[in-house]
């Protein structure tokens, strides 16, 4: 008996490995892949802007990454007793101006060089609606929760979405002429903007990154969305507003991504690393004992011996807690 919709993935021929170089950007799902690549130790940047949602905020970002665009004053506003910035997620907001610009800055350095030598670039794209300030017809990536009547809110068309996205890439690949890109649409349903009204706008999604996807021969797809939408479809796999897929959702996701994007070859070290990912994590109720010191002794060992065979893994950090017996 089949429960389940089968999904056809292809994935590339030359997966991800733990010594190529990933670069995440776009929507709140980007950072649950970005994440769980971080916590097992590939070297990962995730959204140097923050979350962002439309394909115009996510190719404009990419663009000022490849810039190495410098943000003045004179790009803040002062809104809620805090300098923002119209293109970057509230996290960079503050209340001492040149600590926001310092931030900002920082980020954008620290992008442009990580995105030279980048081997994989990860697109998660949320919604197809971009907003745009009406009082100068300025694009905003986040409104950070100034009145509504501030803004214009346009559902992009699809040969707006293509057109932009496709000159970033025309753009990338002649500043990184290596890079493979990953596109997925995020399952994450914006149901504010009304479930038809997010049913338009990401099947306008869909087509557009479809055709870009067909155009070159760099760029990959992979089914979030679809996974979600197409294969679990059950609300027990949501959380409680009914629009975040929850735990169990999003590693069912991951698992899917592991397997058609990471190089089979990885999947025993991603195993080890778990291990010491999930000894790191005990919690001993007497850490005084001798049972415990000899637990970490042998996680200290394992970890050490697990750093010598592959020198590109940073276990560091876990090494330094198991050698605390």
């Amino acid at each position: 008996m089949k429960l389940m919709t089968e999904i056809s993935i292809k994935g590339p021929d030359q997966p991800i490995t733990y010594t190529d170089t990933l670069l995440l950007v776009g929507s709140c799902f980007t950072e649950h892949i970005g994440g769980k690549l971080d916590n097992l130790k590939f070297k990962v940047l995730q959204n140097p802007h923050g979350i962002l949602f439309d394909p115009l905020s996510v190719s404009d970002s990419l663009v000022s990454y490849m810039e190495n665009r410098q943000y003045k004053a004179s790009d803040l506003f002062f809104y809620n007793e805090l300098w923002q910035s119209w293109n970057h997620h509230s996290r960079f907001s503050g209340i001492e101006a040149n600590a926001v610009l310092e931030n900002i800055n920082k980020s954008q350095g620290t992008a442009h060089q990580f995105l030279q030598s980048a081997k994989w670039l990860v697109i998660t794209l949320g919604s197809s609606y971009s907003y745009r300030l009406k009082e100068g017809n300025i694009p905003v990536a986040n409104c950070h929760r100034a009145p509504a009547q501030w803004f214009r809110k346009h559902l992009c068309t699809i040969d707006e979405t293509v057109a932009a996205l496709d000159n970033m890439l025309h753009r990338l690949f002649m500043f990184n002429a290596d890079i493979n890109i990953i596109f997925t649409i995020s399952p994450v349903r914006h149901i504010r903007d009304g479930v038809i009204e997010n049913n338009r706008s990401k099947a306008r999604l869909l087509e557009s990154v479809h055709q870009l996807v067909d155009k070159f021969s760099r760029l990959y797809y992979f089914p979030a969305y679809e996974l979600m939408i197409d294969v679990l479809r059950d609300y027990r796999f949501y959380d409680s507003d009914l629009v975040h897929p929850n735990y169990q959702g999003t590693e069912f996701v991951l698992e899917k991504f592991r397997e058609h994007y990471i190089s089979h070859d990885m999947h025993p070290v991603i195993d080890l690393v778990q291990q010491i990912l999930i000894a790191r994590k005990h919690k001993a109720f007497q850490p005084s004992t001798q049972a415990h010191k000899s637990f970490l002794q042998s996680f200290a060992a394992k970890t050490r011996d697990l750093m010598e065979k592959y020198p590109f893994l940073d276990l560091q950090e876990e090494l330094d807690y198991f050698l605390q017996a």
